[in-house]
């Protein structure tokens, strides 16, 4: 069978699938999304949700995220073979919500997140088709053909882009011929999955953590999602043979026992399986029309919790630009700027997880006690490197190191960073910031001030740019006509103060649709500058 419908084939379901699909779907574009399991995966798996991919999930209009993510538990580690409380200590720094940063490190279990972001899909009148395995893809200039499996039938799929979001054992890149450079860490094994049971005495307040890292011990992480006595739960045995003590729900119910010292009632093994560190990326995002996101291009160790959220940011870096070029705005050479601002970025997060890793190991203190940098947040992740980027206001220098994983300093700004949030206004900034628009932000001390620079923007699509400006606190509130699609009146001076503006001065960012600052401008000219790098024709 032969059939042609969609521009776009995302191929795998995970997060990073669904989020790519979503993205593309909200930009206007069809997408076909196929996997190859039959039915939807089970399991917490990756539940931590980091700052910069709950911006994300806002900026794609999914507060559920937000909204049913649970801040992660207190580690209470005992001493062995007792109850008696050996150390507290935080999964992640403590912080509390900001005007420019809204949102805090959450859990959610994967399964849940899929489900949330399946059921945006279906909104937008698009199903996951499971079930539904990539054999085998030719490309050429014009397009991408696929071959499909589904219950035994073989179907020949026609369309202009792939995205390969089908894990690390997937096809696509290795039919792609990518190298997928690294190491396997035999170090570092253990089991994980979710369970239920209770104990005397053991309550849902703390993730508790008995036994010996790497020995013989137990951490079980309480979520209401598997059940009101539900954990998942990170397991090291000693065991050579993992695999096989996954398969076996006495065997881990024996070993859990033999652990937590004291009455424990088993209920359900829920799911399990085995983990070891695998460390690898590609040497590159994309070939031709096919790209690759998430494990399917990078995998690593679990220190730190930054795989889910790497992959996520993927999809959400490919989709608008992606979109731009499908809908005829942009020469399809803005998607080579997908893997020349991803990989050092996934390149640095390597580095960063495997030395967490490595202190993981060597403090025998386990991978949830080396979470403490404010750097695993991702707000100071930035693409100021990058050849799409543009800031009259920093002076570039020679030879500068990248620095793409950066901890964020709110008291420096450059285009490329993660633009602030800003509420208090008519509407929060994060409610403006969408993934089908670019938005140009006008920080005028008047209206007319602002006239010449919104002028530049006139032949702009309001489709894909949209513009707003920012008047400081003693503008006057009566509202007049404007060029702006939006004018804020930023009364409590949340906007200048998180984007670095003077109250009398006149300074532009434009928004890229991934909530990154792709310049920042004195004026008009500067803006049509930047819009040049992105845009066909102008």
């Amino acid at each position: 069978m032969n059939s042609t419908c969609s521009p776009v084939l995302v191929v795998g379901a995970g997060p990073v699938g669904l989020v790519a699909a979503l993205t593309l779907l909200q930009n206007g574009i069809s997408v076909r999304v196929i996997d190859k399991d039959p039915n939807p995966r089970i399991g917490q798996r990756g539940p931590g949700i980091m700052p910069r991919s709950l911006e994300l999930f806002n900026f794609l209009n999914v507060p559920e995220v937000n909204d049913l993510g649970k801040t992660p538990p207190t580690v209470r580690s005992y001493k062995l073979g007792t109850l008696e409380t050996l150390r507290d200590s935080a999964i992640a720094p403590d912080i509390k919500p900001t005007p420019s940063i809204p949102f805090i490190h959450k859990a959610l279990g994967q399964q849940l997140l899929e489900e949330i972001l399946r059921r945006h899909l279906e909104k937008l009148s698009c199903s996951v088709e499971t079930g539904t395995e990539l054999r085998s893809f030719e490309q050429s200039s014009e397009g991408v053909t696929a071959v499909l499996a589904r219950n035994g039938t073989l179907e020949t799929f026609n369309t202009k882009w792939m995205i390969g979001a089908d894990g690390a054992k997937g096809v696509i890149r290795k039919q792609l011929g990518l190298a997928f450079l690294g190491e396997t860490r035999d170090d570092f094994r253990f089991l994980t999955g979710d369970i239920r049971l209770t104990g005397v005495g053991l309550d849902r307040l703390y993730w508790h953590q008995f036994g010996k890292f790497q020995e013989l011990g137990v951490s079980l992480r309480p979520t209401d999602e598997v059940g009101e006595d539900g954990w998942q739960f990170f397991m090291y045995c000693g065991d050579p043979d993992l695999a096989k003590v996954a398969r076996s729900e006495e065997r881990i119910f024996e070993i859990i026992a033999s652990v937590i010292p004291m009455e424990v009632t088993f209920n359900k093994l829920v799911w399990a399986s085995e983990y070891r560190a695998n460390i690898r990326m590609v040497n590159k995002f994309s070939e031709g029309r096919v790209f690759v996101a998430g494990d399917a291009a990078h995998v690593h160790s679990p220190t730190a919790g930054q795989g889910l959220n790497s992959g996520v940011q993927d999809a959400f870096n490919l989709g608008w630009k992606l979109a731009l070029v499908e809908k005829g705005f942009a020469d399809k050479s803005l998607l080579e700027t997908y893997s020349a601002e991803r990989l050092p970025v996934i390149s640095e997060m390597l580095k960063i997880t495997t030395s967490l890793l490595n202190h993981a190991i060597s403090s025998g203190l386990g991978h949830t006690s080396t979470r403490r940098s404010p750097l695993i947040f991702m707000l100071g992740v930035n693409y100021r490197f990058s050849s799409i980027v543009l800031d009259e206001f920093t002076t570039p220098v020679e030879g500068r190191p990248i620095n793409a994983y950066g901890v964020l300093d709110e008291g420096h700004l450059e285009a490329g960073d993660r633009a602030p949030e800003a509420p208090d206004m008519l509407q929060t900034l994060f409610g403006v910031y969408r993934p089908w628009y670019h938005t140009v932000l006008v920080f005028a001390p008047s209206l007319t001030d602002a006239t010449l620079i919104l002028g530049a923007l006139e032949a702009r699509d309001k489709s894909v740019v949209q513009s707003a400006v920012i008047l400081p606190p003693s503008a006057p509130v009566t509202p007049v006509t404007s060029l702006a699609d939006l004018v804020f009146v930023d009364q409590q001076g949340h906007a200048y103060s998180a984007y670095l503006v003077e109250a009398g001065q006149t300074k532009t960012f434009v928004i890229r649709p991934d909530g990154v600052i792709g310049a920042i401008v004195h004026g008009g000219e500067g803006v049509k500058k930047y819009f040049s790098r992105i845009f066909l024709d102008v």
